[in-house]
């Protein structure tokens, strides 16, 4: 392995006190563009990346992410107003990249497919002729603009979030792999005669034809037809979904000859973001070893920062820093760069702490997470929806716990043993105990595992809703449990989990909830009959008439957080 990226877009979020983040890019709209507040912010950037690429480089990182082309790239296509605004960036950037350099860094700029504004659209239109010159002309002036750049990573299968907003607004342009085919054959002789690299990333959320790319054999094999070049990389989550335990690493790194990077998260979005620790150790080796035969692997990217849309704001390297996602940085690339084991990873990120005290330790909280976050039974299973792999965790979203009388049958329908889930949950709170006990004696901070504990307390009793026979002593403690979860940690003291409890009747009878779960959801990658006439194509009419005719059938977190459910049915 020769790459080692990480994404550092922390230092730009200073400052930035929206009651939820967007973490899936700079949010240049909170960069001022003139005055003493610009001078001021960006030094502050300056100073922090200088901070943040001095620790990353000592941990063995040679490269480095930041976002984005269409902010930094000039066009005569573009308004007045933001060419103005990009001249800024331009400006400002090129003192970023020049101080990351001299760290040694390579430097990687990200890249959605693509981006316009108001003025853009109008003139380009839905013509795919032009819009094609225009990103091949937009990212030959990058490259040449800034020759402090290693390469691209173009972004085809996810857009901006509905609260983006801003000088520009991606949308999903590419929609079939014969698209994404000509796209890359189109933009590598750019990288090829400039000596940079073009990398690929094929997360996709399952909109279009080509929104099965992450998993999908024959669609990735499509998309890559005729591709053999050293100026090209393929980036893929390690899974066949978003950065959840419980997933097998995806078989496509060992179909494809192309140079390859595995993508891992070491601030778990899904996870608390760095709020308790989440620790990633065990699965990572796991993952390292199983990649180890993988052929054309040639790095890895870790995000360190980027992912999720929650009011966790923990920065990694910098200021007080984000101890648990750093410590699940180090270990993630002792492990894969420098090819240790586990408990050597966790004897250098020791220090001068009890090694074996810190393994136990870090193991417990990897356990707890495992054993009461995920619902284990429901994880391990393999299941299907239209063009993605439904996501093993269940119950929790982002930073929002849900409690309702749907989720209760559905994860009745899935466990065959409710009883072993609660066990798990009484042991798993009995290690929350063991590690405050030991974070008090390594010197840890006592008061996350004392927040991991009161919010895997409410899930453990959620359990106990889910699992046991109708009860309405359970309802009224996890009502009493919310409420003080809500007094001990006021939004002033810390950011905390939302509680979502409703426990409204679910109406569905068992036989229609089992034949509908069986229609809609697969339990093998390959599209069935049924998906290619309903599932895919009659349903994605259908979820379109009914969420236009009755927007609140769909629920306002599942229509407003991220891209909107509607993605899926595209």
């Amino acid at each position: 392995m020769k790459l080692f990226l990480i994404d550092a877009i922390g230092p730009f979020f200073r400052g930035y006190e929206r009651k939820k983040i967007n973490w899936s890019k700079i949010p240049f709209t909170h960069l001022p563009t003139a005055g003493p507040a610009r001078d001021t912010q960006f030094a502050q950037i300056r100073e922090d990346l200088d901070v943040f690429a001095g620790r990353v480089k000592a941990l063995g990182v040679n490269a480095v992410t930041l976002d984005d082309v269409v902010h930094l790239t000039d066009h005569p296509f573009y308004e007045a107003p933001v060419r103005e605004q990009i001249a800024v960036y331009s400006a400002e950037f090129r003192r970023i990249f020049d101080l990351l350099a001299d760290h040694g860094l390579q430097i990687y700029l990200t890249m959605d497919v693509y981006s316009s504004t108001p003025g853009l659209q109008k003139r380009l239109g839905n013509d795919k002729r032009r819009i094609n010159a225009f990103l091949q002309d937009l990212v030959a002036r990058c490259l040449d603009q800034y020759p402090q750049l290693a390469g691209i990573i173009f972004r085809v299968g996810e857009s901006d979030g509905l609260d983006v907003k801003g000088l520009f607004r991606s949308q999903l342009y590419i929609k079939t792999p014969a698209m994404l085919n000509r796209f890359i054959h189109d933009m590598l002789p750019l990288f090829e005669s400039r000596g940079r690299t073009l990398i690929l990333r094929t997360w996709t959320v399952g909109a279009h034809s080509v929104g099965d790319l992450i998993w999908h054999r024959d669609t990735l094999a499509s998309a890559l037809e005729g591709i053999d070049s050293e100026a090209f990389i393929l980036s893929m989550k390690h899974g066949e979904s978003d950065f959840f335990r419980y997933l097998p690493v995806n078989k496509n790194f060992f179909r494809t000859p192309v140079q390859k990077i595995v993508e891992l998260q070491s601030k778990r979005e899904y996870e608390g973001c760095g709020e308790f620790p989440a620790f990633i150790g065990l699965e990572h080796e796991h993952i390292a070893r199983e990649l180890a035969g993988a052929p054309g692997m040639v790095g890895m990217c870790i995000w360190c920062q980027t992912g999720g849309w929650v009011p966790f704001r923990r920065l990694a390297f910098i200021g007080q820093g984000s101890l648990w996602t750093e410590i699940n940085t180090a270990v993630t690339l002792a492990l894969f760069r420098d090819g240790l084991s586990l408990e050597e990873a966790v004897c250098r990120v020791a220090e001068e702490r009890p090694a074996s005290a810190m393994l136990e330790f870090l193991r417990l909280s990897e356990e707890v997470v495992c054993e009461l976050y995920y619902h284990k039974e429901f994880a391990e299973q393999k299941l299907f929806f239209r063009r993605v792999r439904v996501p093993p965790l269940i119950g929790v979203y982002w930073n929002t716990i849900f409690v309702n009388h749907s989720l209760k049958k559905l994860l009745r329908y899935y466990t065959s043993e409710p009883e072993a889930e609660l066990s798990a949950a009484s042991a798993a709170l009995e290690k929350i105990r063991r590690m405050e006990v030991l974070a008090e004696r390594l010197d840890l901070p006592v008061a996350d595992v004392v927040f991991m504990r009161h919010t895997f307390a409410i899930l453990a009793l959620a359990r106990s809703y889910f699992y046991q026979p109708y009860d309405e002593s359970i309802r009224e403690r996890l009502r009493k449990a919310k409420k003080q979860y809500k007094k001990t940690y006021p939004k002033t003291l810390r950011p905390r989990y939302a509680v979502r409890l409703d426990f409204t009747p679910f109406r569905l009878r068992g036989r229609f909830l089992r034949w509908s779960l069986a229609l809609l959801l697969r339990r093998r990658r390959g599209y069935r009959l049924i998906d290619q006439i309903f599932t895919i194509h009659l349903l994605s009419y259908l979820f379109r008439l009914i969420s236009r005719a009755s927007p609140r059938v769909v629920p306002k977190f599942a229509r407003k957080s991220a891209m909107g459910v509607e993605t899926l049915f595209r």
